[in-house]
C-alpha cells in the first residue's frame, strides 16, 4: 500500500525491545542453534544459518557468543534441544499477527503465549487460519537520501534476483524470494549501497488500516509477545504510525 512503509511498519515498536541486549542476544542464539542444528554448522551450505549469524552480527552479538551457538546447534556443545512453532490469531481491530517462537519446553510456552493472547483480547487461530495472508520474502530497506538514483539501485537490485524495489516515502524497500536473499546483500554491499534493514521475514500481502487507538492496543500487545523470552518475531497486516507509539 503506498505511503506505509513496511520497514517503518511492522516492527517498529521493537526498537525499545531491542534495546534489552541480553535478551535480544538470547533470542538471536537461539536462531542460530536452530539453523545449525537443522542444516550444519557451516554458513556457506546453511543460508538460513547465514541470516542468523549476519543478524546477530548486525547488532554486535559478540562472536565468541555465535561460535557457541553453532556448536551448541551441531552438538558440540551440550545445550537445550529448542523447537520451532508458529502462533497465528487476530487482535485489536481484527488484524491478523504472527508469532514466531523457539522454545525448549513446548506446554509450557503454548501456556504462556495463550496467557498473553487473552490478556491482549486476542484471539489465537488454527494453523493456516492467518499465514496464508503473509509471503515470506527477502527485505532490503535502503535510505532514498543517502542513495537517490531509484534507476540505478532497481538495475543493482534486479540483476542480483531482486523481485521488486518501490519507494516509500524517504525508503526504496527490496523484496525477493528468501533464496536470493545472499546474493542481493553481497550485490547492495559491492556497490557500497548500505541497507539500514536487511532480513528474511513475512510481509502481508495486503496491510490494513487501523485508528490510533487501535493501534496501541495493537503495539501493547505486540510488545508484550515480544517480551516474552521464547518470541522470535512478532508479524501484523495492519498498518502502524508514529501516533501509536505514542500515548
Amino acid at each position: 500500500m503506498a505511503g506505509h512503509s513496511h520497514a517503518k511498519n511492522i516492527m517498529r515498536h521493537k526498537a525499545v525491545v531491542d534495546a534489552k541486549r541480553g535478551k535480544l542476544f538470547s533470542k538471536l542464539s537461539r536462531y542460530i542453534i536452530i539453523a545449525a542444528r537443522a542444516g550444519g554448522g557451516d554458513p556457506d551450505m546453511n543460508l538460513k544459518l547465514r541470516y542468523a549469524i549476519d543478524k546477530a552480527r548486525s547488532v554486535s552479538m559478540p562472536k565468541e557468543n555465535i561460535e557457541k551457538a553453532i556448536k551448541r546447534g551441531t552438538g558440540e556443545l551440550e545445550g537445550a534441544s529448542y523447537d520451532e512453532i508458529m502462533y497465528e490469531g487476530y487482535a485489536a481491530g481484527s488484524v491478523a499477527v504472527l508469532v514466531e517462537v523457539m522454545t525448549d519446553n513446548r506446554n509450557r510456552t503454548n501456556g504462556e503465549i495463550r496467557k498473553v493472547f487473552e490478556r491482549g483480547n486476542a484471539t489465537i487461530g488454527v494453523p493456516g487460519s492467518v499465514a496464508f495472508m503473509f509471503d515470506r520474502k527477502g527485505f532490503f530497506a535502503v535510505d532514498a537520501a543517502k542513495h537517490p538514483d531509484e534507476d540505478a539501485l532497481m538495475t543493482l537490485a534486479l540483476d542480483a534476483g531482486a523481485e521488486d524495489l518501490q519507494r516509500e516515502g524517504d525508503v526504496f524497500e527490496i523484496t525477493c524470494e528468501p533464496t536470493n536473499f545472499t546474493a542481493v546483500a553481497e550485490a547492495l554491499k559491492r556497490a557500497n549501497v548500505e541497507a539500514t534493514e536487511a532480513e528474511v521475514k513475512y510481509l502481508a500481502k495486503m496491510q490494513k488500516e487501523i485508528d490510533v487507538e487501535t493501534g496501541r492496543k495493537l503495539l501493547r500487545f505486540m510488545d508484550a509477545l515480544d517480551d516474552h523470552d521464547d518470541v522470535q518475531n512478532v508479524y501484523t497486516d495492519a498498518i502502524l504510525t508514529p501516533e501509536m507509539g505514542e500515548e
